[in-house]
């Protein structure tokens, strides 16, 4: 009688068991999700691209095809579309290297969208754009050709930041001890918010009624700033001096478009950095924090050089 009581309750172990083991696992840890989204949400890059090994090799003799292609990385956190990104290809004389390598190429070319990191891919998607001229050709008296070729990104992005900062409608009437946050502080936002531009401090003052915020904007790629009407296809070609570094914003705060300057809704950098200046109306009786939401948009270029050989084929 014992044995079978015994045989009874591990059968209903193992029926238990084999119960719990059939739920559905949770989801990730709170903790792994939040490292994850801080990875989303900082950084300083944004499109990335090189030339694959040997593509193209640092010599070859003419009437062969030269072909190069381009491994291209969205490091950022802003996904691509199609008319978003190009890679353009100068630096050579278009009579000597003829076909697809003087055409704009989109860096979204056969993916459809060339997507930003996120907490489902930490790394940003990838793509791979090739560049073909089925015929080199050098004049008979020319021995050889060596161009430097030219890869330029040309992209637009958007930086979504929304640093957390201090509204204290009564700060000269409180003491220090008893308020929720100090606006005196500032905010510094360092590590950037995955793109190539971002924000770098915001700085505060009360006063009369109204928060005033002043932004500080940074270019903290490796490459230029463009503003986002220019044409991407041609890169920087037919520029104008007013259409670099050129940045158009957009700043609130509780849903209420800030009262900012430069009024025209661009900032302008100098020496990789500008500032924006807003200012809201704010209303109650005890200090708290909020954050201010700040839209940029611009586009961005980036390049990088690759010396080619191309020798005359013995006749």
């Amino acid at each position: 009688m014992e044995k079978r009581g015994v045989v009874i309750v591990l059968v209903l172990l193992l029926i238990s068991s084999f119960l719990v083991s059939c739920k559905p696992r949770a989801g990730p840890e709170p903790l792994e999700t939040a490292a994850a989204l801080r990875i989303v949400k900082t950084g300083m890059q944004g499109v990335e691209i090189n030339t694959l090994p040997n593509y193209p090799p640092p010599t070859i003799y003419d009437l062969n095809e030269l072909q190069a292609i381009v491994e291209v990385k969205n490091k950022g956190n802003h996904n691509l579309e199609p008319q978003d990104c190009f890679i353009v290809v100068t630096g050579f004389d278009p009579n000597i290297i003829r076909g697809g390598f003087t055409s704009a190429r989109s860096c979204a070319e056969n993916v459809n969208v060339l997507e930003g990191k996120s907490v489902y891919n930490l790394e940003g998607g990838v793509n791979q754009i090739e560049f073909r001229s089925p015929n080199v050709e050098l004049d008979p008296s020319v021995f050889d050709y060596n161009p430097t070729l030219n890869f330029q990104a040309c992209y637009n992005y958007h930086t979504t930041a929304s640093p957390e900062v201090c509204v204290d409608p009564l700060f000269y009437q409180i003491a220090s001890e008893q308020i929720a946050c100090n606006w005196r502080q500032g905010v510094n936002v360092g590590g950037g918010q995955g793109a190539p531009v971002g924000i770098s401090y915001v700085r505060a003052e009360m006063v009369g009624g109204r928060a005033i915020f002043d932004i500080n904007v940074q270019n903290f790629g490796i490459g230029r700033v463009l503003s986002p009407f220019t044409d991407l296809q041609t890169c920087e070609l037919n520029l104008q001096f007013t259409d670099f570094d050129k940045v158009a914003y957009a700043v609130e705060m509780g849903g209420v478009p800030g009262d900012c300057k430069p009024r025209d809704g661009f900032v302008r950098l100098y020496n990789n950095q500008g500032k924006i200046t807003c200012s809201f109306d704010i209303y109650g009786s005890s200090a708290y924090v909020t954050p201010l939401l700040i839209d940029l948009d611009y586009n961005y270029v980036q390049s990088f050089k690759k010396n080619v050989k191309i020798i005359r084929t013995p006749q």
